[in-house]
This record gives C-alpha cells, sequence and structure tokens, in this order.
C-alpha cells in the first residue's frame, strides 16, 4: 500500500462509481437469494459469477491469500468470515462484505442481512450500526477531518451502550483496495486528516452488541465478539466533494431486492 493520499480526479470518481455500483448490484443479487437453508459458498458462488459475468472481478479473491469473492460472518463474527457449507438458520444475522475491481478501481461495501426473522434487540444493533454509518458520512465534508467521521460513528454507538471495534477499520480506495488515509469508527472530533475534494475513502462501522473486544480464530482470518454477543457491520465507498458527501454505493437496490423476495431488513 502507498503512503501517500491519492485524490481523485472527477472522471476517476465516476470510475470508481461503477465499481462500487457492481458491489451493490452484487449485494442486490445476494439479498434474492440470502436465506434459511442456504449456505455461504453458494453465496459465494452466485457472487462471484455475477461480479465476472458484468466484467468485473472479485477484488478479494486472491487477496492476501483469501480464497473467496465475499467475506460472510454470521452471528458474532465481527468481519473477514470465511464462507462455509453450514446453512443459515432463521434468526442468523450474516454480514456481507464484497469488493470487486472494474476498469482500474475497486469498489466496497457491505451490508448485514436478517436470517427470516430475529430478535428486537438484533434489529436495534442493525439499526444503529446504519445510522451510525449515516452519522459519520454527514461529516465527511470538506473543512472537517477524518475525527469529525470517527466520533460521529462512535457517539451514536456509544450513546446506545454498543461496543465500537477498534482494531479494523475504514480506509482509502481507489487504484488499489485500500489506500492511505485510515478511517477509524472512534476518535477525537477536529483531530486527523483534513478533508479535500477528491479524497475517496470507505467508511464501515463494525459494531458489536457487547463490549469492544474481538478475537481472531485460528483459520487466520475470522473475526469473533470476544463475549461471543452479535457484531454488524455496514459499509459505503464515499467521495469528498464541494457540495455534501457523495455516496458512491447504494442500500437502495439492495433493499428493493429484500422488498421484492419479502426478506426483513431495517
Amino acid at each position: 500500500m502507498t503512503t501517500s493520499i491519492y485524490y481523485k480526479t472527477q472522471q476517476e470518481i465516476e470510475e470508481i462509481r461503477k465499481s462500487a455500483m457492481l458491489v451493490s448490484k452484487t449485494l442486490a443479487e445476494v439479498a434474492l437469494y440470502i436465506e434459511e437453508g442456504k449456505t455461504g459458498l453458494q453465496i459465494d458462488k452466485i457472487a462471484e459469477e455475477f461480479i465476472n459475468d458484468n466484467g468485473g472481478i472479485p477484488a478479494f479473491k486472491g487477496y492476501k491469500g483469501f480464497k473467496h469473492t465475499l467475506c460472510i460472518s454470521p452471528n458474532n463474527a465481527v468481519v473477514h468470515g470465511i464462507p462455509t457449507d453450514i446453512p443459515f438458520q432463521n434468526g442468523d444475522i450474516i454480514s456481507v462484505d464484497c469488493g470487486a475491481l472494474l476498469n482500474g478501481f475497486f469498489g466496497d461495501s457491505a451490508y448485514t442481512f436478517i436470517i427470516g426473522d430475529t430478535k428486537e434487540e438484533i434489529k436495534h444493533l442493525l439499526s444503529i450500526t446504519k445510522s451510525s454509518l449515516q452519522k459519520g458520512i454527514e461529516k465527511a465534508i470538506i473543512g472537517n477531518r477524518i475525527g469529525d467521521i470517527s466520533a460521529a460513528i462512535q457517539e451514536e454507538a456509544q450513546s446506545n451502550n454498543y461496543g465500537v471495534v477498534r482494531e479494523l477499520i475504514g480506509h482509502g480506495i481507489g487504484r488499489e483496495l485500500h489506500e492511505p488515509p485510515e478511517v477509524p469508527n472512534f476518535g477525537r472530533k477536529g483531530t486527523g486528516i483534513a478533508l479535500k475534494e477528491g479524497l475517496v475513502i470507505a467508511i464501515e462501522p463494525m459494531i458489536n452488541m457487547g463490549k469492544k473486544n474481538i478475537r481472531q480464530t485460528k483459520d487466520g482470518w475470522t473475526i469473533l465478539t470476544q463475549d461471543g454477543l452479535p457484531s454488524a457491520h455496514f459499509e459505503h465507498t464515499i467521495a469528498i466533494q464541494q457540495e455534501k458527501p457523495c455516496i458512491l454505493s447504494s442500500f437502495d437496490i439492495i433493499e428493493n431486492a429484500l422488498k421484492q423476495t419479502n426478506k426483513i431488513y431495517v
């Protein structure tokens, strides 16, 4: 990964938008099929074929040795879950993180799905994780700093007594999947680098129902909550521009697919 921040031109931002929208469309395809009885491996195959059929390359497959298109993280898995042949069960929540490379630029987004129906307290966790992402995005304007994004996410989550994961953070994105700057989900207002036009970042709160502490499993990838309580994850790719933050990925098309198949979402 390079060490300097790469500010994008408007044309480059539009190319990243295409990649991010391919990711969103892939997650919408996942939304059509993810349900009780399906497995992570089945969903992963659907996503890989969709990305390939639309001219893209799965960004995660082969990245540092990862063998799959999607990170699929159920229940108390925070992120980086490896797709398995274990069927999803009613009440599960499944974080699905996806990246794609298209025309030399990367897009990255994540969405946490509900399998069937689940407890209201878990739905609330998903709702607050999603709103913490939106609070962070609202601070992603020229003149603010990275810490303003981080603090907004942290405040929304912690005001609801949830744990904010410290070790895993958002990032810059463009010609590389992970570029500077780092975008933590916790921090102090007015700190960090100044937000300038042309900066493109992936903001991705990972919020635990219990404490913030995590642990890694022996597979070398999967991150679990230390206390075994559920965790949720939502992510958008966004560009810093003059008027307001420009969200390059989309949850609308994912949720339209969920509506189409009568699935619950927050």
